[in-house]
């Protein structure tokens, strides 16, 4: 076999058994397309009204299902759903059939939603009392098994309707704008449209020369050495501030820096510098960021400060825990929704009355006093 793809013929081998069973030799062209779709040689095909029409002659005769799907030269699972979904083996019409395959591929189409005003209701209902699509199919298949089983409060009866929450997801974000307000439903995402995804690991702008966090040595993981820092950025209103924050895994001590020249990589590492190059050089171990692309400049900033810079994975936010959980504590100062300021002495007050926070996992010492003892040790 082969096919013409940019002037270069392309040839996939099929083995065959040898000799072809009787019974396989309809399955021999299933595994021939099959191998053709996946090196995208081969469009797989719908059915036609004369495939309908054999279909048809075949349960006449009284022919088996693989007997027909022979014929016609498709798999048996083909037939066998063509036939289910058109009245069965005592009702199959090829014409019928054929008519409702067009409408069903046909587009745009009704939502399930959309077609039962019961179904709508109860699912805006439970929209409005602020519940997720999961959360609104989960009990709708509950009460559809459970007869006995009433709706929550505030939601109306379902009539045992159930749908897919892929389903109440595609109807929410297509419906028109404005109209989840004109119901007072307000999303929790507060998002009307679909994020799009990229596979876990895939960037546009990969850093160019980042070193993973699993080169990380070992020694970081338990915490017993002390200088090894995780770092991040929390950003302010529409992404037009930020602010940088970095905490020592030992002592959970944390500083928080203000980005004068927004979170571009160039004013992110200027600071970063100008800071690290301040801290004792016991203190000076290694920095984990996230892939961020502020940090494009890693390599200016090991250069600069001899601090070791590792990236954690992809959506990895425990792999940074330390600093997930600290920029938690800052966002009670720097609520989200808010312009960070760019005023050091504000930032440096808040990064203060943290320090001083008693910790349980540093048995009840606060940070500050954590890294001075540490500081005090490496001196003696």
């Amino acid at each position: 076999l082969n096919a013409e793809d940019g002037g270069d013929r392309r040839f996939v081998m099929v083995q065959l058994p040898e000799p072809i069973p009787e019974r396989g030799a309809g399955r021999c062209h299933r595994v021939v397309a099959t191998v053709l779709v996946g090196e995208g040689l081969l469009v797989r095909r719908m059915l036609t009204v004369q495939d309908r029409a054999a279909i048809a002659k075949g349960l006449k005769e009284g022919c088996s299902l693989r007997r027909t799907a022979d014929r016609i030269g498709r798999s048996v699972s083909v037939v066998s759903r063509e036939i289910r979904r058109n009245g069965g083996k005592c009702g199959y019409q090829p014409v019928t059939a054929d008519v409702k395959a067009q409408k069903r591929r046909s587009r745009p189409k009704t939502r399930k939603i959309d077609a039962d005003p019961v179904l709508k209701a109860r699912v805006l209902a439970d929209l409005k009392r602020s519940r997720t699509p999961r959360q609104i199919v989960g009990r709708l298949r509950v009460e559809a098994c459970d007869g006995s089983l009433e709706p929550c409060k505030g939601s109306p009866s379902a009539e045992g309707a159930v749908v897919s929450h892929e389903a109440v997801y595609t109807w929410i974000y297509a419906l028109p704008k404005g109209e989840l307000a004109r119901h007072g439903i307000m999303l929790r995402s507060k998002r009307t449209r679909r994020r799009p995804r990229r596979p876990v690991g895939q960037r546009t702008h990969p850093i160019v020369g980042m070193v993973s966090i699993d080169d990380r040595p070992e020694d970081v993981d338990d915490r017993r050495v002390p200088g090894h820092w995780e770092g991040d950025l929390i950003i302010g209103a529409h992404g037009t501030s930020a602010a940088a924050t970095l905490v020592e895994r030992t002592t959970r001590f944390v500083t928080i820096l203000a980005l004068p020249l927004g979170k571009n990589s160039e004013g992110l590492c200027d600071v970063l510098i100008n800071h690290i190059n301040t801290i004792p050089d016991v203190m000076r171990g290694s920095l984990t960021w996230d892939q961020g692309s502020e940090m494009a400049r890693h390599a200016a900033l090991t250069l600069a400060t001899d601090m070791k810079v590792y990236f954690a994975h992809p959506r990895s936010p425990w792999e940074r825990g330390t600093n997930e959980n600290t920029n938690g504590l800052i966002r009670e100062y720097l609520p989200k929704g808010t312009q960070i300021t760019t005023h050091q002495p504000y930032l440096n007050a808040i990064a203060e009355e943290l320090n001083e926070r008693p910790r349980a996992a540093l048995g009840w010492l606060t940070p500050r006093e954590a890294y001075e003892r540490l500081l005090v040790a490496s001196t003696t």
